[in-house]
């Protein structure tokens, strides 16, 4: 089978780079063809230039979709799977697929689709207010900060849902968890026949930590963002007294402070971050935002290391409280820091969750999994897709 992938590479780095990737480099190594068309928004420049590019790429870039229509009749792909398309990319590529007969994939790494910023996220509380077709509101309360920008993402959300970009030409939106998918049924609409979960991929690795309970600080790997909840981490930390610190990609970008007194780690490789993980008692996620998934829980997971994580989002459905870790009220740092200090004065208990966190990676987001799954979206959406030639598309 040959599988197209196409995406936007953020600029800020983190899961929505870094799940598309992994899916195709498994989908090559259990036998997909793959090719893969792509554009990063580290190319554009921060400032007013940059903005008024992006604005212009995301509402109808030309030049870019010709070039993913040749790359659509060089390669003759039987499926393109699509991940986040702003700004440079643009769902204006999908009617091209629509028009060869191609069926088209979508897995849903943010909310955008409901949301012009992608998190439902407005000065640290969860909004919905563009919800429903009212995506001005993300301009009137200037999301972005900017009011170039925030006109921007709010015209490109009103655009994709007046020509019906995404509903008229996405085949089968993927989740990556429950929570997701029931928000893509819910909040945008879509049949849940066209909706499946595909969770995103980690590889367990061979080794879990020999005793999680040995580990010598409470970690967190993250941005440095809001959405993040780096706050509650921060005054947990204060409250319990104990050894915190945070864990940050070099070409991540930072838009949050943290306080010297809780110290930031920057990894430069995966076996860089993987050593983080393994020398962590436990892992920390407190995020004020849904999250899609929550890639990093799940790695920490993999290496046998339990996860405390806000009880929000697809969070939720990442751990099992009182099984593989434990769940906190979101933004409640007290909570949180009450979690811990059981966690780090019962090693019997730590360790219990961690073999039981390395149990759930292995059994639910190995590649080989991951590929199964997506292989069976794949065959349902070919198996309702037109057959339309190519050439005959080329002459019209």
């Amino acid at each position: 089978m040959r599988v197209l992938h196409a995406y936007n590479e953020s600029r800020f780095g983190g899961g929505a780079n870094n799940a598309p990737k992994a899916t195709i480099a498994v989908s090559r190594e259990h036998g997909l063809e793959v090719e893969v068309f792509t554009r990063s928004s580290r190319e554009l420049p921060q400032n007013l230039r940059g903005r008024i590019r992006a604005g212009t790429s995301a509402f109808y870039p030309r030049e870019t979709v010709r070039q993913f229509e040749a790359t659509l009749e060089a390669f003759r792909p039987d499926v393109v799977h699509v991940h986040e398309l702003f700004p440079l990319v643009s769902p204006w590529i999908l009617p091209s697929c629509t028009r060869r007969g191609i069926p088209v994939v979508m897995t849903v790494l943010d909310y955008r689709l409901t949301c012009p910023v992608g998190t439902h996220l407005r000065e640290g509380r969860i909004c919905e207010q563009c919800t429903g077709g009212r995506e001005h509101r993300a301009l009137v309360n200037n999301c972005r900060g900017s009011v170039v920008e925030s006109a921007t993402v709010a015209l490109f959300n009103a655009m994709a849902r007046r020509f019906r970009l995404y509903s008229d030409h996405v085949s089968r939106f993927v989740g990556p968890s429950e929570f997701t998918c029931r928000w893509l049924v819910e909040k945008l609409g879509i049949e849940p026949s066209r909706v499946s979960m595909v969770p995103c991929v980690v590889e367990t690795p061979e080794r879990g930590v020999d005793d999680p309970a040995a580990g010598g600080y409470v970690g967190c790997a993250t941005r440095l963002s809001p959405e993040k909840g780096l706050d509650t981490l921060v005054e947990a930390a204060r409250l319990t007294g104990l050894p915190f610190s945070i864990a940050r990609n070099e070409t991540s970008v930072v838009s949050a402070a943290v306080p010297p007194d809780v110290p930031v780690v920057v990894t430069r490789s995966p076996d860089e971050l993987d050593a983080y993980y393994r020398g962590a008692r436990m892992m920390v996620f407190p995020s004020i935002w849904f999250e899609t998934f929550g890639l990093v829980g799940a790695e920490s997971m993999s290496h046998g290391v339990p996860v405390i994580a806000a009880r929000i989002g697809a969070l939720a459905n990442l751990v099992d409280d009182g099984v593989n870790g434990l769940l906190f009220e979101p933004g409640n740092a007290r909570d949180l820091a009450q979690k811990v200090t059981r966690l780090w004065q019962d090693p019997d208990l730590c360790r219990r969750f961690g073999r039981a966190a390395r149990e759930k990676s292995a059994s639910h987001w190995g590649g080989r999994t991951h590929v199964a799954r997506l292989g069976s979206v794949y065959d349902g959406v070919r198996a309702r897709a037109p057959a339309v030639e190519l050439e005959a598309v080329a002459a019209e």
